[in-house]
């Protein structure tokens, strides 16, 4: 039976809004400067506004592991949210959302996913906080690459 996970991941950095946006919304620049993923491939374009896109990610971890899943964005709204539905080795939703304030751009990321591989579901009991800390480093990554690549502050929360 699969198991769920609700991971809450925030970060702040001293950069403008667009900046954060424009990195965050070109997904398949990731591998360029966020450790943790591997590979980002388009599967199925969009709309005009690229609703409905499909790209598969695969991520590799702290943990000796990777995962890839596909996820389809349902819903934009430029400069403040995108949401997208996984499905593959992992299903769920994703929501990013941002706000700019005083020349702080916050961003927090909603995954709200559960697994569907076999060993990860038979071996949850013992794995959650493997899985948590994992989720943790990756996304650590990712703001540390964020923050290079923008040339920004990483600000704590």
């Amino acid at each position: 039976m699969p198991d769920q996970y609700a991971f809450i991941t925030r970060w702040r950095f001293k950069a403008p809004l667009k900046e954060v946006w424009d990195a965050i919304y070109k997904t398949s620049e990731w591998p360029q400067w966020w450790k943790g993923v591997k590979a980002v491939k388009l599967i199925e374009k969009g709309d005009a506004d690229d609703i409905g896109e499909v790209r598969a990610y695969t991520w590799r971890s702290a943990l000796p592991y990777t995962l890839t899943f596909n996820m389809r964005m349902t819903h934009k709204e430029p400069m403040h949210l995108l949401r997208g539905e996984a499905f593959g080795e992992l299903e769920g939703v994703g929501l990013w959302q941002f706000e700019e304030k005083d020349g702080i751009t916050r961003v927090q990321y909603n995954w709200d996913v559960k697994t569907i591989k076999p060993w990860m579901n038979n071996f949850s009991f013992i794995l959650k906080p493997a899985f948590q800390y994992n989720h943790d480093v990756v996304m650590n990554w990712g703001a540390e690459g964020l923050s290079k690549k923008l040339n920004a502050e990483l600000l704590k929360f």
